[in-house]
């Protein structure tokens, strides 16, 4: 199904309006990225005044106004336009171009000029490119709008998330301040409350400047020959502590090596993510498994936990930046919703993929393929 423009044409002469109706009507064409063919449907007026009207009540993509209108001219309703803030694109047609009258239209905001007598295929050319023209406008206004809102959810992301753990922290340190604990243990549980929420933020700061980095496109790309069960025993061992905290083990089932040309710190960050979510959302006295397989032309990394689950449509929506999957069971866990929408940019830039399986209240498997290293050396 075509995407349909809506076009005004705004000329005195009949002819001239049933001849634009007629060539325009029967006018289609396709553009580079824009899936359906464009068409159009035409209205016609004689009259500047109805113009603004028909503008104002029924807004149009593309409007041709005659320089010469009895009464209200073309340059009074670009004017108008501009003053309304009525957002369609218009092109004069006018019998007396000059240097003037462009100059003073363009200043009113008139994209083309279309000087009469002029033929059908005249007409189709410079509709078409208002055209190509309003399109990527409009694409340019939805990706500024979307960056606006990334930037706007990045921010109360941040917000909410270190608000209630720096609450936490401020409630600790007031109660020792004010002398109401004196007893030595209660006071290191509470210091130690404060470290653990400290580690969270830490760790929110980590996956947000991670983002950063990988999202900016100009993160210089280090490849190394590196191990990976190297790099898993070392996430293994910082996570141990909050790990023990718990009950939880950690266990490793991985060949003596596992060697392959890669940036360092991309691959610790799979590992830490993987490794500190099933921590994180493991249940007391649970296990983890770090399982490093041989594949052709790369390895797979396995990350299996005992912990809470999750549904198919929680699975689904996984990956998606800032997505946090919210529950009874998981609303006091900190976190940016970034760290596996990280792992997975991360696991695409090596040519493989993250999948999941979960079921709830059993666990789940986290598989990251990594391909061997190709390319330039820098993020794209």
């Amino acid at each position: 199904m075509p995407e349909i423009l809506k076009v005004l044409v705004v000329d005195d002469e009949p002819g001239i309006q049933k001849g634009c109706q007629r060539v325009l009507s029967d006018f289609r064409f396709a553009l580079p990225d824009i899936e359906d063919e464009i068409s159009f449907i035409v209205e016609t007026t004689g009259s500047g005044e109805e113009a603004l009207d028909i503008l104002e009540k029924n807004p149009q993509d593309l409007v041709f106004l005659d320089y010469k209108l009895p009464g209200m001219t073309g340059l009074d309703v670009l004017s108008a336009m501009a003053e309304k803030k009525i957002d369609t694109m218009a092109i004069m047609i006018t019998a007396y171009a000059s240097l003037e009258t462009a100059v003073v239209a363009t200043k009113q905001g008139a994209f083309d000029f279309l000087a009469k007598p002029f033929t059908p295929d005249e007409l189709r050319s410079v509709v078409k490119k208002a055209t190509k023209n309003l399109i990527l406008q409009r694409q340019t206004k939805k990706l500024a709008e979307e960056k606006r809102q990334v930037r706007f959810q990045f921010i109360s992301v941040v917000a909410h998330e270190l608000k209630a753990p720096l609450a936490a922290i401020e409630g600790y340190l007031n109660i020792m301040n004010d002398g109401l604990v004196t007893d030595p243990a209660a006071q290191h549980q509470m210091v130690e409350r404060c470290l653990l929420r400290l580690t969270g933020m830490r760790k929110m700061v980590t996956d947000l400047l991670d983002f950063t980095r990988i999202e900016s496109g100009n993160k210089i790309r280090e490849f190394v020959d590196l191990d990976l069960v190297e790099i898993a025993r070392q996430s293994m061992e910082t996570m141990s502590s909050s790990a023990s905290a718990r009950g939880i083990k950690i266990e490793l089932v991985v060949p003596e090596s596992a060697r392959m040309t890669a940036d360092r710190g991309e691959i610790e960050i799979i590992f830490n993510n993987l490794v500190s979510n099933a921590v994180k959302y493991n249940r007391d006295d649970g296990r983890i498994i770090i399982t490093i397989a041989q594949i052709p032309g790369g390895f797979k990394i396995s990350v299996a936990d005992t912990g809470i689950g999750m549904t198919d449509e929680e699975v689904g929506k996984l990956f998606g930046e800032f997505v946090r999957i919210k529950n009874v069971k998981t609303k006091n866990i900190l976190g940016t919703g970034l760290g596996l929408s990280i792992v997975k940019k991360l696991a695409l830039l090596y040519g493989g993929d993250v999948t999941v399986e979960s079921h709830v209240d059993v666990g789940s498997t986290f598989n990251v393929v990594l391909m061997e290293a190709q390319g330039p050396q820098q993020a794209s």
